[in-house]
């Protein structure tokens, strides 16, 4: 053995004694603090005994946690990720009082929930202490991180790593252009504000039409988001809603967009996909919707969750973080109904729990998984960060609560950057966004009802008198949903259409669908005038919508805008915007793209935009919003080393998530050659 290896191994066994002798004072002290943890008989012993006693229980106490605790998650991943979180505290108790009842001393004993409190308290000082110590040994912190991979892979010993690069592409889920600016200018971002001023470039760019995380994912990843025209819609075929956070939706989207370009997707060599829709085409997955749908052990996804709660000191600390993040989101929540800010949202019930699932457990996971990737040389990994979208969507894209979510995502930047240091091969770390976020306040809080109301009465329907909110879809609620094992379905999923069929009327943020599910095909104008001649005027008049898209036997695509403005699709662009006019460059050009989908609904609604306040009016309860045209939620941005080559031609625009895949798969390309199977055409060219 080597001298390094000799030297590797004496730092090892060094920490892992200063650990051991920090965890025994640590229950030194809690056995004088609490009642009912005691060290010592009921006749008393000596100091030494005690200390022995002490010393004894640390010892097997840190041998059941390295030994047991891995072998009890593992069986665990058939329980529910949030109930394994609960379950931390008290397993961690349980190997406590296993460790007391073989302590060789026999001396010590203590209540069970005295256990749960004394076990999350040395967790946490010893994993705080093993980090502090390899702090400066670069070969204990790689070791240290590794143990946190959502898939364990075997090293070549002696052997270095790639000389290529690798790339990780780090989603920030909903932060719009517009945002990052302005908190790197706040100094909320320091790491991104450094490495703007430094290694790498921010550049723009425009979504679709549908401005949401299953149009944009899909694109980025799968190279198509053809026929996708928001977040759900009703297909007339299967008379059943696809939406693009259900399990079995996302699989079936991925499958067609396959078999749509004829690759796999950005990431089937050697790549992995975290906390994502989409797959991507990688065989490592981690939290991928798509997969959830899977049943057996083909769902490879939630065992993401093993490598992180396979060691205990980070579930104790994802689980405190988790609790004090339920009581950070009471607090902010009661302090905004107390001063009675305006615009809010309903923050009750389950919705604490779902912000700390995606601000807390899911980056704590997704974060440990990219980790893992960098350490075993991966050569591209995608993972998409939920938190602050989840939070802006009821919190607002701007204030103290969104403000801090970015701080904390800045900080995982960081991390990441560190890693990249300790992996065998270099790294280009790539930061995206998928959309931003609009603020406004919801349609049915400005007008007191809904858009699905607002159908009715077009239709001639009766309309119910107590309004109803919209289901928010927000993507943070699916992970939560199938962290839990429960199907992500909504009511009235399936519409059996018949004679008097009624309106489907769904919505994707500020842009909603009304579908006749009793005609098989697409609906044109001429149509719905004879069925209902009200309705299209009452939609577009109402001063809560900003225009319409329909289908016209005599214009094709037709766009109406109020007090009669009406345009075909095919005569708008940027210079000719007519009904269009408010919505900024390039809304033509995407409401004509959607207009080719075989799914576009009978009626596309996009609500009403103020340019000059940037608000749009979101048909969910949501203040923060995205799905359709009309201000940030358009704009996201991408951020790439300079090292790449520019992701667009001087004087260009980035435009559409399907031009994002090709430029990221270019930059695969520049790093470690061909990573992404080309279609035959363009083989064929290449050669």
């Amino acid at each position: 053995m080597g001298g390094g290896r000799w030297r590797r191994v004496l730092s090892g066994v060094g920490r892992s004694i200063a650990v051991w002798a920090v965890s025994t004072v640590t229950m030194l002290v809690l056995a004088g603090a609490l009642p009912d943890f005691q060290l010592q008989s009921d006749n008393g012993d000596s100091a030494t005994r005690i200390a022995v006693t002490a010393a004894a229980g640390a010892g097997v106490f840190g041998l059941l946690s390295s030994l047991v605790w891995p072998l009890l998650v593992r069986a665990l991943l058939l329980v529910p990720a949030l109930i394994l979180g609960l379950l931390v505290f008290f397993l961690n108790g349980s190997l406590l009082l296993l460790a007391l009842r073989i302590n060789p001393s026999g001396q010590s004993e203590a209540a069970p929930e005295t256990a749960v409190a004394v076990a999350a308290v040395m967790s946490a000082v010893a994993s705080a202490t093993g980090g502090a110590l390899a702090v400066r040994d670069d070969d204990a912190y790689r070791r240290r991180l590794y143990r946190l991979a959502a898939r364990r892979r075997d090293r070549s010993h002696g052997q270095a790593g790639p000389p290529t690069p690798g790339v990780v592409f780090v989603q920030l889920d909903g932060v719009g252009h517009d945002v990052l600016e302005e908190a790197t200018g706040k100094g909320l971002m320091p790491t991104v504000a450094r490495w703007l001023g430094t290694t790498h470039r921010l550049t723009p760019w425009r979504t679709d039409w549908s401005s949401q995380t299953g149009a944009s994912q899909l694109g980025i990843l799968h190279g198509s988001n053809h026929d996708i025209p928001a977040f759900r819609w009703y297909e007339k075929e299967s008379h059943e809603v696809m939406v693009c956070n259900r399990p079995s939706s996302a699989a079936e989207l991925q499958r067609r967009a396959i078999a749509y370009t004829g690759d796999g997707g950005l990431l089937t060599v050697d790549g992995a996909s975290r906390g994502n829709l989409f797959s991507g085409g990688a065989d490592e997955l981690a939290l991928v919707l798509s997969m959830a749908a899977r049943r057996g052990r083909e769902n490879r996804s939630r065992s993401g969750y093993f490598a992180y709660f396979s060691d205990p000191a980070n579930a104790v600390r994802t689980a405190m973080s988790f609790v004090a993040e339920v009581f950070r989101e009471t607090g902010q929540s009661t302090r905004a109904r107390l001063r009675k800010r305006r615009p809010r949202v309903g923050r009750g019930g389950l919705y604490p729990f779902v912000r700390a699932f995606a601000t807390v457990v899911e980056r704590d996971v997704v974060v440990a998984a990219v980790i893992g990737d960098m350490l075993a040389g991966r050569n591209a990994v995608y993972a998409d960060l939920v938190a602050y979208d989840e939070v802006a969507h009821h919190s607002g894209p701007r204030g103290r609560d969104t403000e801090k979510v970015l701080e904390r995502l800045d900080r995982s930047l960081a991390l990441i950057e560190k890693v990249a240091e300790h992996a065998p091969r270099p790294y280009r770390i790539v930061v995206l966004s998928d959309h931003g976020q609009s603020p406004g306040e919801t349609f049915l809080t400005r007008y007191g009802l809904s858009l699905g109301n607002l159908v009715r009465a077009g239709c001639g329907l009766p309309v119910p008198r107590r309004a109803r909110g919209t289901h928010s879809g927000a993507e943070a609620r699916a992970a939560v949903r199938a962290a839990l094992r429960r199907p992500v379905e909504e009511s009235g999923g399936r519409h059996r259409p018949s004679r008097h069929s009624e309106p489907v009327v769904l919505a994707s943020g500020n842009l909603g669908l009304v579908s006749f599910p009793d005609a098989a095909h697409r609906m044109s104008r001429e149509e719905i005038d004879r069925r209902h001649p009200a309705l299209l005027s009452t939609l577009a008049n109402h001063p809560g919508v900003g225009f319409l898209l329909v289908r016209s036997e005599e214009h094709g695509g037709l766009v109406i805008g109020a007090h009669g403005v009406e345009a075909p699709v095919d005569t708008l662009d940027d210079a000719r915007p007519g009904p269009l006019a408010d919505f900024g460059p390039g809304a033509a050009d995407a409401v004509r793209r959607t207009h080719t989908f075989p799914h576009t609904a009978d009626i596309m609604v996009n609500s009403w935009y103020d340019p000059e306040e940037g608000e749009v009016l979101a048909f969910e309860e949501q203040i923060g919003s995205h799905g359709g045209l009309g201000g940030a939620q358009g704009h996201p941005f991408l951020m790439s080393p300079l090292d790449l080559s520019d992701p667009v031609d001087d004087d260009g625009d980035l435009v559409g998530a399907e031009r994002v895949h090709r430029v990221l798969r270019g930059w695969l390309r520049e790093c470690d050659g061909p990573q992404v199977p080309l279609p035959a055409g363009e083989s064929e060219r290449a050669a």
